[in-house]
């Protein structure tokens, strides 16, 4: 036999084997709270999950919102591979403004409908009789198959729901035209071997189930996402819904760099394989945790920063040796390499812009213009730039959006034997407004001094740090949350001073609120320096 071990065993495998990774980061994702994107962030993430080569992007909830409605539209329209699903309720409304938003991706679009199955939604939510959910599944998928033929349904809360029932759903669901089931775990509540038997009994109890395509979709409320969906692919599930990083409502989806990497290390136990272009994880994983401000913990497994640390005295001996002592996969499989310097402060704005272009951001000419100036002033404070001081860049100069108020000028004044004070200019369209406060800290008093410039007072709910670059001249990055009244927004900046990433950060946030009232700050302003 010819090729090599690697190339014979590709050959091998068949498409039946073949997992679907259907990627709900741009949905179901964004549900997790502080994690929502804009237009523009969204369809970087949606290009870069084409490069990673996932099976299906659930790119948003189009009757929810315009924006969401505008994201699909917009996702459907200018991103080439993947399919492009939206989801609606079995409503006809839905239905109609999730076709309507799916409608440039063609024969690419996915419409996905779903219904509560459980008796606790029964019971206290939805108020209806078992005969009532089994009709109203079926016209759900019937009336989407109006606007699309790939129709996908959901039983929502699946794993709650008597067996029995829920094999009388599915089927109602299949003969009314859905091509692909999924069964969530939507409060992941259950355990593998009790997922495993629920997959394995829809496969011996629903006629005509081995015609469509059976995906799970778990939730990580106890920890048990990954291991739930890699037990339903023993019992035949051929999909899996995940995010990135884990993102989603209250502990997170599915991991999809968990998923695809077990698949991946793992083929000989499990017998399936994805289409991932794992190269990309990493790359994709940082490109979200910079765009959503929800920061990877370092202990993450596969991208987070400890993924491939060793630090033992036994494990450093033994990886020096042979790595595969104490590593079973490679960093570059998942495209993690060592850092190298990317450009310097010396580089044109040409080469800037090419090096953009292969890390996946087209910016426009006045775009390109704005991040060059902040890359050109990042290089004069430090040694070496990353992609990672590249990304966030082009976060804060490109996506940060609409603002209100700009940092002029920031000076601290602190130490342990002194009061921290902070000194503060902000420059909103022409008017500049500078004001002075203490605080606990350096970054309390920065963030109480642009409360009295603004004269709208914010409660800190969440805040994080993390180096995005090594060495000592790392840059910062700050993500947090913030409350002003029921509102929670959140933001984030970087700097290779932390302070300013914090007053940045809490900019972001601030205008993010004043611009989703659509107002101009109360009138009563401070000390101002006129106009500049």
């Amino acid at each position: 036999m010819t090729g090599s071990k690697k190339e014979r065993k590709t050959m091998t495998r068949s498409k039946k084997d073949r997992v679907i990774i259907f990627d709900t980061t741009l949905r179901d994702g964004e549900q997790c709270p502080g994690a929502s994107m804009g237009l523009r962030e969204k369809l970087e993430v949606a290009g870069q999950l084409a490069r990673l080569n996932v099976d299906i992007i659930e790119a948003g909830f189009p009757i929810a919102s315009p924006g969401d409605f505008e994201a699909v539209k917009a996702i459907a329209e200018q991103i080439k591979g993947p399919r492009i699903c939206g989801l609606a309720r079995c409503m006809n409304k839905d239905i109609e403004r999730c076709a309507e938003a799916i409608a440039p991706a063609g024969a690419r679009g996915r419409i996905h409908v779903f219904l509560a199955t459980s008796e606790i939604h029964r019971k206290h939510k939805l108020k209806k009789a078992k005969a009532e959910i089994v009709k109203t599944a079926a016209a759900g998928v019937k009336y989407a198959r109006k606007f699309c033929k790939d129709v996908q349904f959901s039983p929502e809360d699946a794993a709650r729901t008597e067996p029995d029932f829920l094999a009388e759903v599915v089927r109602a669901a299949i003969d009314a035209g859905a091509t692909t089931i999924n069964i969530p775990d939507t409060v992941g509540y259950t355990v593998p071997h009790e997922f495993r038997d629920l997959i394995a009994y829809l496969y011996d109890h629903v006629n005509g189930i081995d015609k469509v395509t059976v995906h799970v979709h778990c939730h990580n409320d106890l920890g048990l996402a990954v291991a739930n969906s890699l037990s339903a692919i023993e019992s035949g599930a051929r999909g899996v819904e995940c995010t990135i990083n884990g993102l989603g409502e209250r502990a997170g989806n599915c991991s999809l760099e968990e998923i695809v990497m077990a698949i991946k290390t793992r083929e000989d136990a499990l017998g399936v394989w994805t289409g991932v272009k794992t190269e990309e994880i990493f790359r994709t994983s940082r490109l979200v945790s910079q765009l959503t401000g929800m920061v990877v913990q370092r202990n993450k497994a596969i991208v987070g920063a400890n993924a491939f640390a060793h630090e033992a005295g036994i494990h450093q001996d033994g990886i020096l040796k042979e790595r595969t002592t104490y590593e079973i996969m490679c960093p570059q499989d998942v495209g993690i390499h060592d850092t190298e310097l990317v450009l310097g402060k010396h580089s044109g704005r040409h080469a800037f812009k090419n090096h953009l272009q292969k890390m996946g951001f087209h910016l426009t000419a006045e775009e390109l213009e704005k991040a060059y100036d902040s890359f050109i002033k990042l290089a004069d404070k430090k040694k070496t730039v990353y992609d990672d001081d590249l990304v966030s860049i082009v976060q804060e100069q490109v996506y940060e959006g609409p603002r209100v108020f700009t940092l002029d000028y920031l000076h601290v004044s602190t130490g342990n034997q002194t009061v921290p004070t902070a000194t503060v200019r902000l420059r909103r369209e022409k008017e500049v407004f500078e004001d002075a406060a203490c605080g606990d800290g350096p970054v309390d008093a920065a963030l109480k001094t642009i409360d009295r410039i603004a004269n709208v007072q914010g409660k800190m709910m969440d805040f994080s740090l993390q180096a995005i670059t090594k060495g000592k001249d790392a840059v910062g990055e700050v993500s947090m949350q913030v409350a002003y009244g029921d509102v929670v927004v959140a933001g984030k900046a970087s700097s290779t001073d932390i302070v300013e990433a914090s007053a940045k950060a809490y900019l972001s946030c601030l205008n993010r609120y004043l611009m989703s009232r659509k107002k101009a700050p109360a009138k009563k302003k401070p000390q101002s320096r006129g106009k500049k």
